[in-house]
């Protein structure tokens, strides 16, 4: 029987329950109590969740489970966030629950007494004790685990045993632990029915096909729900030691390029360009361009380009497995294509709509060009005919971008593989061309070379114009250099990515659709950059 005692509506209330913490979860009332605006206003506040934009009506416990080693008990809850706009979102959060009042002051969740023992519900991966209990739980995990809460470890991590963990830092969708500064786990925090593609295609690479560049599966945790489908919630991997990520990288390096055109005295009027889509050897790009831009970039794309086509090569050379094997263009993707970026269109034209108020300058007139050119571009997503299509679909990255890649050395590390975040997790698995991958690398240095104009505007002394026109140049040198690694790799590998006319069309729709896709997040976030995406649309439609 449980007893309540409100204080007051907000965190320095006490509720008082007589329950053991063991069975705190089977008591109604402190489900009821714990479900109300209290959790709701703690879960609005975090990084993980990604319903800040829709209104929330109510969250239900959806189901939860026990999360233990001996008598130490923490339990995990999947809650099922309602929103008024008629859809749902789910979300792991472990609970613990401490006495110590000096701890975790800054992410309570709900004050509370448990058998006359006053303390504070927090968010279990703020306790040590919690992960190192996880730790320790996947080191000790059994080939067959048939338990509710399934732990699983590859044979690569084992001789170790837990010294220390910390939070790697800021993330956006997850919360990832660093172990014994040699480990990885990152716990997934908006969570679908369904094993998430990071983990299904890092054990893939990892274990099946022992693909180097990226950080080698070590171990999950999946949950079975009450309908018998494996939910993942966790997911280990080693730590690469890195010098950062590709975008940082390739900003400080843009950065210099641009400082070139004052410093070289740059005639950007003069500068030889090259074919778009067409495939460059280093020592095909002009002089002109190597002494603007220098040899360090364009090495660092090849490797780039060498690494994207080995793990195309890898996800394209398996047929035993279905979820995996190759797969042809049909009516059935063709049909799913569509709907899907149809509709998306449909968004992005209202959006952009309601928001022209937010632009000037060259902004307000790509977007008005977008508006009077909606038809042409909404013909060149229904112009896919896949009749006339000869390559192959595999499964692929599906977000793949310089923020995604780490820099080690020379070398690069390719990471996080759940795909695009508005994607439904079927959407994230269906196969799709390996260029998908390549036109959101592709969109990413459109990204990384006019947010380094942006970033740096008062530094230059060119005008925003010529800023511009040297970066268009800039931009198609980066895509030729990639494209001529890129495309020799994988063709000797026998990955069909389709005749030259076939790779070009596939190239210019996926980067027309990400372009399209990345319009509404501008809008949205920070219209200053809209005309980033509206660039790459103007370029795509008129070129």
């Amino acid at each position: 029987m449980a007893k309540q005692e409100i204080k007051s509506a907000n965190l320095s209330s006490t509720f008082s329950f007589s329950d053991k913490w063991e069975t705190l979860l089977e008591n109604k009332e402190f489900i009821k109590v714990f479900l109300s605006d209290v959790l709701e206003n703690y879960i609005v506040k975090q990084r993980w969740y990604g319903g800040k934009a829709s209104r929330m009506k109510y969250i239900e416990l959806a189901e939860y489970f026990r999360i233990q080693q001996h008598d130490e008990v923490y339990y995990g809850l999947i809650l099922e966030v309602n929103f008024t706009e008629a859809f749902y979102q789910h979300y792991f959060l472990p609970i613990a629950f401490v006495s110590d009042d000096s701890f975790a002051q800054d992410d309570r969740i709900l004050p509370i007494s448990i058998q006359d023992q006053e303390g504070f519900i927090i968010d279990a991966i703020n306790l040590e004790a919690f992960r190192k209990l996880v730790f320790q739980r996947l080191l000790t995990a059994v080939a067959k685990d048939k338990t509710r809460v399934r732990y699983h470890k590859s044979e690569l991590f084992k001789d170790c045993q837990y010294e220390n963990s910390r939070f790697m830092g800021l993330e956006q969708s997850n919360t990832s632990i660093v172990y014994n500064e040699k480990y990885v786990l990152k716990f997934f925090r908006r969570i679908y029915s369904d094993r998430n593609p990071d983990y299904e295609m890092s054990k893939f690479l990892s274990e099946k096909k022992d693909f180097k560049n990226t950080p080698a599966y070590l171990g999950s945790i999946q949950i079975k729900d009450i309908e018998g489908t494996n939910i993942t919630i966790g997911l280990m991997q080693e730590m690469v030691e890195n010098q950062g990520d590709a975008w940082q990288y390739m900003l400080s390096e843009l950065h210099k390029v641009f400082c070139n055109l004052e410093y070289k005295n740059i005639d950007i009027k003069s500068l030889p360009k090259t074919v778009d889509f067409g495939q460059l050897q280093i020592q095909d790009v002009p002089a002109q361009i190597i002494d603007w831009v220098g040899l360090n970039i364009f090495t660092k794309i090849q490797t780039l380009a060498m690494r994207t086509a080995e793990m195309h090569i890898a996800l394209g050379s398996e047929f035993e497995e279905t979820a995996f094997a190759p797969t042809h263009f049909n009516e059935d993707y063709t049909v799913w294509l569509k709907n899907r970026l149809l509709y998306q269109f449909q968004n992005r034209l209202n959006t952009i709509e309601n928001s022209l108020h937010k632009l000037d300058g060259l902004a307000l007139e790509l977007a008005n060009e977008f508006l009077e050119k909606k038809n042409i571009i909404r013909r060149r997503f229904v112009n896919f005919d896949w009749t006339k299509l000869k390559g192959e679909r595999i499964r692929v990255h599906g977000d793949y971008h310089l923020g995604q890649v780490l820099i080690k050395g020379d070398d690069f590390y390719i990471l996080d593989f759940e795909g695009e975040p508005e994607s439904t997790i079927r959407d994230r698995k269906v196969k799709q061309p390996p260029l998908k991958d390549v036109a959101g690398l592709f969109r990413s240095f459109h990204y990384a070379i006019y947010a380094t104009i942006f970033n740096n505007m008062e530094t230059y002394t060119h005008s925003q114009e010529d800023l511009f026109e040297a970066a268009e140049v800039l931009y198609q040198y980066l895509k030729g250099v990639f494209l001529g690694v890129y495309t020799i790799k994988v063709q000797e590998a026998n990955l069909n990515i389709g005749y030259e006319q076939e790779r070009i069309f596939l190239l210019k729709y996926a980067m027309l659709e990400k372009a399209v896709y990345e319009l509404g997040y501008e809008l949205n976030s920070r219209p200053r950059w809209a005309i980033i995406p509206l660039k790459g649309i103007s370029n795509i439609i008129n070129n």
